[in-house]
């Protein structure tokens, strides 16, 4: 049986009831597989008795005690159970402690006077005595084979709700032992040569380890095990691209678009195009992924790019997260493509019944050449005369079966991935190995760097007075806030509150509006024009306006409770102002005192404006699982590889999957003839799934 084929679900285990069952559900457990892929974060080393006598304060006690007597401190609902327990292990010495039982009264019942147990405990010294109150008490009646942490290697896991490590431990411990055996993943040759385990025995001693060496050893079969896979199932015959004619009145319609723009492109942009270009007049269709940072111009990128496709037959899908970002990408295609001859259309669910009938009608004819839309553009009643090109901004916000389902109404059409949130190199090199990937560094010329000031409670007056100076100046504003309103949690400040105080007494003669997710779309669609037309000089908003806005006089970003966005958010909202030549500036309003996280992430974004950089930062501050997760890879949920600690380990798999896809593509040889079954009867990712 393959692993992921154990599908009891955990609510069958012992002792997991309603509460449990969605606390496992809370770590992506739902199975008795899943539970035996959840991986322990840390061990504890329960191997070597560490007597009283020896430990420090605040260090753990590992030793056998013998319980002495019982008493109670505290008064009526307070009252607490006090434990005195001696030390038998000590060569003597008997050094005596005391357990204090917090909302554990019933453990009189438990630990009985006279009694020994192994004892785990963090030990303080106290009241002139050593005490402890989180601790573990096991009989010694038992036998040591029986007893599952003292002398061993004790595992600590991830926790929800009301699980517990013992609680965990004893379900991980339930279900190994009714597997007799788990079929094994990788072909001998490779566990052989890189010094791994099998499939079985990685598994149990992960969990079981006699010492760190086994659970090194296992961690590393099932991380090269899994990355193995994805590398394999994301991998792709990279065919050769074949010299071509571009088509002269596509070339003749480039220049004249670029003619009309009063700015050269700058070499990354130029470089790009050139290879986007090249692919598009391939006979296979292209797939990659341009990523480049905020403003750094991806957009009319796609846009010449498109003109290649149109002048040649056929139709151009671009899709876009928000219909805000979807409608500001139409009025400027509309404005510089227009002129062109390009007839443009622009779907959302909005559009009315009649409306929509015409434009359905239109593009099925083939009189658009351009559609550009939200998730409305793979809707079921959306057909294409002659699909060629699809576009996607922020594709990390769309699903793999909502691209797939738009790839599916044309025949191979080109895909065109954009993102302003730079992917780490080792991150590109693993999900997005069977991807094209071309970058954007370089900014338009003119553009200064954005200056970045954290700024405490004690700093935001002054702050609001350089704002101040900024708006005389005829420059505006953005005000974010975490929340809409209030809703009970006054420690934060919001949207609605905020508003009323910037526009009463701080600003109170200069125009303003508040804007957030439960104003309607038109409502949202008028106060950024008014803002984008300088009728508005700031506006106080929610991070709905994190992508696609380009406002060029907006100079100030200010962005409340900043220690509770992440970074990738932090930049894009940053990534708003800056996008000319005035020198503008973001403010990082943060509440006191900062975690180690929040300080760490502040301080990246007050150093460098590199998106790049700071993407690489946020993957070693938050670790691949938050900054990946399933939305950013498609369908990466890597469990035991880390993208930053197995870079070595990712070069071996891949130098592996490399060979394989160079001399037996189809798996067709004897020594690969197990990771044929594995594909057939239990894959590891499926690019069906839903993000």
């Amino acid at each position: 049986m393959y692993l992921r084929n154990i599908t009891t679900p955990v609510s069958s285990l012992k002792g997991v009831g309603k509460q449990l069952s969605q606390a496992y559900l809370n770590l992506g457990v739902q199975t008795c597989g899943d539970l035996l892929q959840l991986p322990p974060r840390a061990y504890e080393d329960r191997t070597k008795i560490i007597p009283l006598s020896t430990v420090k304060d605040g260090e753990f006690a590992n030793t056998m005690v013998e319980v002495v007597s019982h008493s109670y401190f505290g008064h009526g609902k307070k009252r607490t159970l006090k434990v005195i327990i001696k030390d038998i292990a000590d060569e003597g010495r008997g050094m005596k402690a005391s357990l204090l039982c917090f909302n554990r009264n019933f453990l009189e019942k438990v630990l009985r006077i006279g009694r020994r147990y192994y004892l785990y405990g963090q030990i303080s010294y106290s009241y002139r005595e050593l005490q402890s109150s989180q601790f573990e008490m096991i009989p010694i009646h038992d036998t040591l084979e029986d007893v599952a942490t003292f002398g061993k290697l004790v595992p600590l896991y991830p926790l929800s709700g009301r699980l517990t490590h013992n609680s965990v431990r004893n379900h991980i411990r339930e279900v190994l032992s009714t597997i007799p055996h788990i079929e094994n993943e990788l072909p001998e040759s490779i566990i052989a040569s890189h010094n791994l385990i099998s499939t079985d025995d990685a598994v149990r001693m992960l969990h079981t380890p006699a010492n760190m060496e086994q659970a090194e050893t296992a961690k590393k079969t099932l991380a090269f095990t899994e990355l193995f896979y994805l590398l394999l199932a994301s991998s792709r015959e990279k065919r050769p691209s074949v010299p071509v004619n571009f088509a002269p009145r596509a070339q003749q319609k480039e220049k004249e678009l670029l003619d009309s723009f009063p700015f050269s492109l700058t070499e990354d942009q130029k470089s790009v195009l050139a290879r986007i270009k090249q692919d598009l007049y391939q006979n296979h269709p292209m797939h990659r992924m341009l990523q480049g940072d905020v403003g750094s111009g991806k957009t009319l990128v796609a846009w010449v790019s498109a003109l290649h496709v149109i002048f040649n037959g056929g139709q151009v899908a671009f899709m876009a997260p928000t219909e805000l970002l979807a409608r500001q990408h139409a009025e400027q295609a509309a404005k510089h493509l227009e002129p062109l001859g390009i007839r443009i259309a622009f779907f959302t669910g909005a559009v009315r019944q009649k409306a929509r009938t015409y434009l359905l009608d239109a593009l099925k004819m083939g009189d658009i050449d351009i559609a550009i839309g939200t998730h409305a553009l793979f809707s079921q009643d959306v057909t294409f005369k002659n699909l060629r090109y699809i576009i996607i901004d922020e594709q990390h916000r769309f699903g793999v079966v909502q691209r797939m389902s738009l790839e599916e109404k044309g025949t191979d059409p080109h895909v065109l991935m954009m993102s302003a949130t730079p992917i780490p190199r080792s991150l590109a090199l693993t999900v997005f190995s069977d991807i094209d990937l071309s970058t954007i560094r370089s900014m338009p010329a003119g553009r200064i760097p954005i200056i970045t000031y954290l700024v405490s409670n004690r700093s935001r007056e002054r702050m609001y007075k350089s704002v101040g100076v900024e708006f005389e100046r005829g420059h505006q504003a953005y005000f974010v806030y975490p929340r809409i309103d209030d809703s009970g949690e006054s420690s934060l400040r919001d949207v609605e509150t905020m508003y009323a105080f910037l526009s009463k007494e701080m600003y109170p003669d200069i125009p303003s509006a508040l804007i957030h997710s439960r104003l309607s779309e038109q409502e949202k669609i008028t106060i950024l024009r008014d803002f984008r037309e300088k009728k508005l000089t700031y506006i106080v908003s929610t991070s709905v306006v994190e992508v696609g806005l380009d406002i060029p006089d907006a100079t100030v970003m200010v962005i409340e409770h900043a220690e509770r966005f992440g970074l990738a958010a932090l930049h894009q909202l940053r990534g708003r102002v800056g996008r000319s030549s005035l020198q503008s500036y973001c403010f990082l309003v943060y509440e006191t005192p900062l975690a180690e996280d929040a300080q760490k992430r502040l301080k990246v974004l007050k150093e460098s404006n590199d998106g790049f950089y700071i993407a690489e930062q946020d993957l070693l501050i938050r670790g691949p699982g938050d900054v990946v997760g399933t939305k950013q890879s498609g369908f990466l949920k890597l469990r035991f590889a880390s993208l930053t600690n197995d870079i070595d380990l990712l070069a071996s798999v891949k130098h592996e999957v490399d060979s394989i896809i160079a001399n037996d593509k189809g798996l067709l040889s004897m020594k690969h003839e197990r990771i044929r079954k594995l594909l057939a009867e239990s894959p590891y990712f499926s690019t069906n799934s839903e993000m």
